[in-house]
């Protein structure tokens, strides 16, 4: 495998004083340490956590390493549409003005399940309880301009274990087919991208930026290995990494440079991707921007469908 992209140490260093910015799934892989290092840069920072005593206890952990971190903990259910829009009050009620919004929680590889609206499980917390967020913190964030939206996507949205990546708008919450779970995955991820696309399309002239990303096959609890840690470390890791498997520094750097590069304004609703181990091998190095190997993901008329579709089932809820 190529070497992993990095930030360049100036997005780093960059003072980030006075912005905040909403993460979901903060507490924990990506999204803890995109939260350490936006508070590190001076940003106050919401968590978007499920767990809220855990959210508690992993921010005072980033505040006794980072004496001067601002960090805010808010529940936030994906699954649970209601959730969402308590949580969206909240953030609104609390910081009218936002700098940035990363979309970064998610669950994989789930086996069938709906959540508490009645959506396919990843399906309906990958995509569609983001989606909502995002609309209902759009005042915030045109307020707050210049600002960005990050979706977590996945290089899955090509292919998950040979599933291709497609919307399935003839059934996308199962009602009818035999649900796979690597199918399910691939079409949310595949969905993150688009409403990404789609979001840069109808924010133009807002100042509020659009973009998706790959953070690349990352050592987080997504991965779950049912082997002792120090096994999976001394046995297990070593040969994943040769298969590309990078830790959650390097796996963030995507989600970093896309909400943090001033280079990104002039590309909004563009994919930025960490290596990985694509199909199509051309895309493997990655790049800041890629444009990704699955054609839909290039579809606006996909997009816009997509868009439609998820308006509606958000707001029939």
């Amino acid at each position: 495998m190529s070497t992993p992209l990095m930030v360049s140490p100036e997005l780093l260093n960059k003072n980030l004083t006075g912005k905040t910015y909403v993460v979901t799934g903060a507490n924990s892989g990506i999204g803890l340490v995109t939260a350490q290092q936006l508070a590190k840069q001076g940003a106050t920072v919401v968590m978007g956590v499920r767990r809220v005593k855990e959210g508690q206890r992993v921010a005072a952990e980033i505040r006794r390493e980072i004496g001067s971190a601002d960090l805010i903990v808010y529940q936030l259910e994906l699954g649970d549409l209601a959730s969402v829009r308590a949580f969206a009050a909240e953030v609104n009620r609390n910081h009218p003005k936002l700098q940035g919004l990363v979309n970064n929680a998610g669950v994989m590889k789930t086996p069938f399940g709906r959540t508490k609206d009645g959506f396919e499980t990843q399906f309906g917390v990958n995509h569609l309880g983001h989606f909502l967020l995002t609309n209902l913190l759009m005042d915030a964030l045109k307020a707050g301009a210049p600002s960005r939206v990050v979706n977590l996507s996945s290089y899955f949205h090509e292919y998950a274990m040979g599933r291709k990546g497609e919307i399935h708008f003839d059934d996308l919450n199962y009602h009818s087919r035999p649900f796979d779970t690597w199918e399910a995955y691939a079409q949310s991820k595949l969905a993150n991208l688009l409403h990404a696309r789609e979001l840069g399309r109808r924010l133009a002239g807002t100042g509020v930026t659009a973009a998706s990303v790959n953070p690349g096959f990352v050592r987080t609890n997504l991965l779950s290995l049912p082997l002792p840690m120090w096994l999976q470390n001394l046995m297990v890791v070593p040969i994943l990494r040769l298969a590309g498997l990078i830790e959650p520094w390097e796996g963030v750097q995507s989600t970093l440079y896309a909400l943090l590069a001033p280079e990104v304004e002039r590309q909004s609703g563009a994919y930025y991707s960490q290596i990985a181990r694509y199909k199509d091998k051309a895309a493997r190095a990655g790049g800041w921007p890629l444009r990704s190997p699955n054609p839909v993901a290039h579809d606006d008329a996909v997009a816009k469908r997509l868009w439609s579709v998820s308006e509606a089932l958000v707001q029939a809820k």
